[in-house]
């Protein structure tokens, strides 16, 4: 028997939900389910989302309203442009507590999965992937990163109660320092307690711009070896930010997936779900208009 059950679990809404559930995530969960094939598929939100690709994701998951992390809620951030991302540092928290409660795969909502995991890596006690190095301050030096976007973990798995303990005692409100740095320190610390994948297994693209174009695109049928590809999608999804790509969140539609052939559109389109009647399409489009109504009112 496998010492990590073939269970996966998703985290999202962890702020107010202004826009519908979009097809990204929709694409995620429903290629992990047709991939990866696990017996249960736990999805935590404090605030739930909505939206079409929601009703239609919600039908094969498990829903679990979580409360906010205290610590993180209560932390005070010298970074502002970091501080816009507290939710990420909430879920930072919530993913390894409930890997520790029920053991199985974490992987963040913008996550596409493309071939099934390999058998091997089921038996370990806690699996990590490698991610290209990352510089943690301006003028430093590259370190090696172990990406948590994509956790495997059998139940109170010793390497993740290290690390959720050590992450509340040194977390400084930076991007990778608790989440990405720290996972490496450990595992130099104690390698017994830890299979790292290479690169390729979960990250092949890198957050680079160079593999944001290769994802969004380019095209790269090169997959052999490849499980799941993380979209990095908080360094591209606002219009507005452009330092990562031009690229938006705005521009991806079942439309656009369906006949575009990128490395991401030809590995999602397999997923894609039936085609929304009219009418339902025009309940959704009535629906965001009164929400952002309200919002702005």
């Amino acid at each position: 028997m496998s010492r990590i059950p073939r269970l996966f679990h998703f985290v999202f809404g962890l702020r107010e939900q202004r826009e519908p559930f979009h097809l990204v995530f929709y694409l995620c969960l429903a290629s992990c389910r047709a991939v990866a094939r696990p017996e249960r598929m736990y999805f935590y939100y404090h605030h739930e989302p909505w939206g079409r690709y929601w009703e239609l994701a919600k039908d094969f998951l498990t829903p679990v309203h979580v409360p906010l992390e205290p610590f993180v809620e209560a932390f005070h951030y010298h970074d502002a442009e970091v501080a816009r991302y507290r939710y990420a540092h909430h879920a930072d928290f919530v993913r390894l507590e409930r890997l520790l409660e029920r053991g199985g795969v974490y992987a963040d909502i913008d996550t596409i999965f493309v071939n099934p995991f390999p058998e091997r890596l089921w038996d370990h006690p806690f699996v990590l992937g490698r991610e290209g190095d990352v510089v943690p301050r301006e003028g430093g030096t590259p370190q090696p990163s172990l990406c948590n976007a994509l956790i495997m973990a059998e139940p109170n798995a010793e390497f993740g109660r290290r690390w959720i303990a050590e992450m509340r005692q040194g977390f400084d409100g930076s991007w990778s320092g608790h989440s990405t740095l720290l996972p490496e320190r450990l595992r130099q610390r104690h390698p017994d307690l830890i299979h790292v994948e290479p690169q390729r297994t979960f990250y092949k693209h890198a957050w680079t711009r160079d593999g944001i174009a290769a994802l969004l695109e380019g095209l790269d049928l090169d997959l052999e070896g490849v499980v799941s590809i993380h979209l990095w999608s908080h360094l591209w999804w606002s219009r507005r930010r452009r330092d990562f790509s031009a690229f938006h969140a705005g521009r991806i539609n079942e439309k656009r997936v369906a006949r575009i052939d990128t490395t991401y559109n030809v590995i999602a389109r397999r997923h894609l779900p039936p085609p929304a009647p009219l009418a339902e399409r025009v309940r959704w489009h009535a629906r965001r208009a009164a929400y952002l109504a309200r919002s702005l009112g």
